[in-house]
């Protein structure tokens, strides 16, 4: 999707069980991980995660990236499947006070899965994911991939 030049630039294990059953509003992914935190011009809202700095890019970067999902287990239904928004990465940084208004048009796809299906999708389109109704494990191995160097002596964290 990206050309011969994408490469990895952040892995994250989701390991959802009956005990680890959360919920996550509607949303864009926002933030890259970087080595190092610099001011750079527009790059803003710096954050620490799992102990990795992170930061919130020009929205020119993200509509550059895909996300990658591996799935590990079964994903039906009831074991809480990624929603996703349709179109709504092509319509640029939402506020968050537009969420829902934009999945009202974009409507909601449920991406169910088998063990070892993976999902493709562009990184900034808006998603989701409920409880699940009918908890059992959900591991995904999610990747991030981008194609480039960052400005300013800012660098991917890398995988």
């Amino acid at each position: 999707m990206l050309g011969e030049a994408c490469r990895p630039v952040r892995a994250i294990l989701f390991d959802k069980t009956a005990a680890t059953n959360w919920a996550l509003g509607w949303h864009q992914d926002r933030t890259i991980a970087v080595k190092e935190r610099i001011s750079v011009d527009g790059f803003e809202t710096w954050s620490v995660k799992s102990g990795m700095q992170h930061v919130e890019p020009p929205f020119a970067l993200l509509s550059g990236m895909v996300t990658l999902r591996v799935h590990i287990d079964p994903v039906p239904a009831g074991n809480a499947p990624l929603l996703i928004a349709p179109g709504s990465h092509e319509l640029g940084r939402i506020a968050e006070e537009n969420l829902k208004d934009v999945v009202r048009r974009c409507g909601t796809i449920a991406c169910l899965a088998d063990p070892g299906d993976i999902w493709l999708y562009a990184t900034p389109i808006l998603h989701a994911s409920d409880a699940a109704t009918v908890p059992m494990h959900r591991r995904v191995l999610q990747v991030d991939f981008a194609v480039g160097e960052l400005p300013g002596g800012l660098e991917w964290l890398g995988v």
